[in-house]
């Protein structure tokens, strides 16, 4: 009797394993994949230690978020040293017109004295000498004017150049100052952390990952015959596999289309497979929280229907 019911079970087992498998579908998926996002990996900008980093995996952050700091003490100090020397370029600016005042002071003396000599002359009780002196004393005292004018300008704009140099480099420690600030780049979950207070850093060291899980994407392939009718923006049904859970359905949009073709992934073992041509394409899905980068997911390119959110929907 028990060697007679042995096959039965045997059956009976094998149906359940069946049944409660992911297999929603599979006899008319269109194309199979797997759920990827836009992962951004947020890396250093300066060299220094970390002295803060207040992210943990998982957590969801928004962008523009204060994430932490990297040492700037330094950088901090050059700028003040930078901006002690523009001080001090600012002392030694010249102040022309003060300099000068003394000069023309005398120049407009001399004229006034020039115009009281001429009408003498010209009332013959003057001195016609005198008043060339006068004249030629106008012109040395109007040369000598010019003369400091122009070194005094010189002077002012070297030390304009000097004091504009110093502002660019007091430009380019602030910017580096704002960047020793980590603020995150976009809203979404922190995928992994790759580095933690107290360690020193470089340019270009990827601190953590992060990727917005709230609108994941299906890439799979297609091949020549399943690219006709398909375009951009298009709504088709998506399947995840959640395993002896079953499967939950979603609506998706395509949102790219690989204009060119490639061979089949190396996944595919057959020989044959292995020579066809496909395309690969992106479906872009809204996640309600159950799904996850790198899970299993199909799609059929037939109109979406009713959404099933519950799982084994399929298997009713």
């Amino acid at each position: 009797m028990t060697q007679s019911n042995l096959p039965l079970c045997i059956v009976l087992t094998i149906i359940a394993t069946l049944t409660g498998a992911c297999h929603a579908d599979e006899h008319r998926a269109d194309a199979t994949g797997v759920f990827e996002a836009a992962e951004i990996v947020v890396s250093s900008e300066v060299s220094g230690k970390i002295m803060e980093l207040g992210i943990r995996e998982g957590d969801r952050i928004n962008a523009g978020h204060y994430a932490g700091y990297i040492d700037s003490a330094q950088l901090y100090l050059k700028k003040r040293q930078l901006a002690a020397g523009l001080k001090a370029i600012d002392i030694r600016r010249p102040d022309i017109r003060r300099q000068i005042a003394v000069l023309e002071q005398q120049i407009a003396a001399a004229r006034t004295e020039q115009l009281r000599m001429e009408n003498l002359v010209k009332a013959n009780a003057g001195n016609q000498k005198q008043a060339d002196d006068i004249a030629n004393s106008i012109r040395l005292l109007q040369k000598q004017a010019d003369a400091q004018y122009s070194t005094l300008r010189k002077t002012s704009g070297s030390a304009g150049a000097e004091a504009e140099a110093l502002q660019y480099q007091i430009m380019q420690l602030d910017d580096q100052l704002q960047k020793c600030r980590i603020i995150n780049p976009q809203t979404g979950t922190v995928l992994v952390k790759y580095a933690e207070p107290g360690e020193v850093t470089i340019a270009g060291k990827p601190l953590y990952k992060i990727a917005d899980t709230g609108l994941l994407y299906l890439r799979a392939y297609i091949t020549a015959d399943q690219l006709n009718g398909l375009k951009q923006g298009q709504t088709v049904r998506v399947f995840a596999c959640f395993g002896k859970a079953g499967h939950r359905e979603y609506s998706g949009v395509i949102s790219w289309i690989s204009g060119k073709a490639e061979f089949t992934p190396k996944g595919i073992q057959t020989k044959d497979e292995r020579a066809n041509l496909v395309y690969a394409i992106r479906i872009a899905v809204k996640n309600d929280g159950y799904l996850k980068i790198g899970q299993y997911g199909e799609v059929l390119f037939a109109q979406a229907a009713a959404l099933s959110h519950h799982p084994g929907a399929d298997n009713e």
